[in-house]
């Protein structure tokens, strides 16, 4: 389960962060029924909700911490009096205090998996980690350390040089291969953690050509980094996408959703989606998907066949694609 959205509000300058307001009473709810229903892993960050989302997940696991696996991230500074981003931080003291801080949000003695959150930080920087993480794990505060990143680069000096490294946070998903990352995660036996396997919810089949998001969700201002959304509308060549994918993911009774959850699956088998969810229906829906399993073979390609198709006609359209077009599976691994 993604922790992102029920974090609340939280924002940089005026540019908000979050995905608008949130019921932290629902929020606990859906944590705790996620765990009845078999989910273990909650992936949080210190700077959701500017600490905000730590909190809660340190309430909702109150009395069944042992049932879990929290994974969080460090790395953006912020101020938890007015949330508000206020920058980063990748120092070997931060990262001290940083641990501690979450520690005590999160009302725990331990952080399963803790992991870095800035993406693009040089890997010689990232390298003069190594030694402070590995005292952590030595302490027993931390028990594996992982990256957020989508730079192969990065992964690879992560899985080459870092001996309690578990695991890379990256993005994946039917709209969204990565092959590539996959690959370093095969080669180094590092968990693959897939940030957006739901397109921020354009796989969840919600949002049309029409849809609006409000001012206060992340989705909801125009911003370089969330390619599936522009101008707060959810992007067409991506809804484009979608529907391509849609008949063979639903063929076999599964909602869209449970689709995409199994089309990961059905990638790798160190695949591990963290669907972010706000309510107890969400929950159901994708915990749903762990009964069914991996997409069917013949599911799975067609689903390749299909996006291959319009990748293909987009290109006959214009000059270049819409889209990057990263090299797709033809069969199931």
């Amino acid at each position: 389960m993604g922790c992102w959205a029920i974090a609340g509000p939280w924002a940089e300058g005026g540019t908000p962060l979050g995905w608008g307001p949130v019921d932290d009473g629902e929020s606990i709810r859906a944590v705790r029924r996620a765990l009845d229903l078999g989910v273990t892993l909650f992936d949080t960050a210190d700077t959701y909700g500017a600490g905000h989302g730590e909190r809660l997940l340190g309430r909702a696991l109150a009395g069944r911490r042992d049932e879990a696996v929290i994974a969080t991230k460090w790395g953006y500074t912020f101020d938890e009096r007015t949330r508000q981003a206020t920058g980063t931080d990748a120092t070997p003291e931060y990262l001290g205090r940083a641990v501690r801080d979450s520690l005590r949000r999160l009302d725990t003695d331990r952080i399963d998996l803790y992991q870095l959150h800035l993406a693009d930080l040089p890997v010689p920087r990232a390298q003069a980690l190594v030694g402070a993480l590995e005292d952590l794990v030595a302490d027993g505060l931390v028990r594996a350390y992982g990256w957020s990143t989508d730079r192969v680069d990065r992964a690879t000096a992560l899985g080459r040089d870092a001996p309690h490294a578990a695991a890379v946070q990256h993005a994946l998903s039917v709209l969204r291969d990565a092959p590539d990352l996959l690959a370093v995660c095969d080669k180094y036996d590092l968990a693959s953690i897939n940030r957006g396997p739901l397109g921020m919810g354009l796989l969840t089949g919600k949002y049309t050509p029409a849809s609006t998001l409000p001012r206060d969700d992340v989705r909801g201002v125009t911003s370089g980094w969330l390619e599936w959304f522009r101008g707060g509308r959810p992007a067409p060549e991506w809804l484009r996408r979608v529907e391509a994918a849609r008949a063979a993911l639903t063929a076999d009774g599964r909602t869209l959703a449970q689709g995409a959850l199994g089309w990961l699956w059905a990638r790798s088998d160190r695949a591990v989606p963290i669907p972010g969810c706000r309510t107890v229906a969400q929950v159901e829906e994708n915990a749903a998907a762990l009964a069914r399993g991996p997409l069917e073979p013949d599911h799975f390609a067609e689903v390749e066949r299909q996006l291959a198709a319009l990748r293909t006609a987009a290109l006959r359209e214009v000059d270049r694609p819409y889209w990057p077009s990263p090299m797709l599976p033809t069969a199931r691994p």
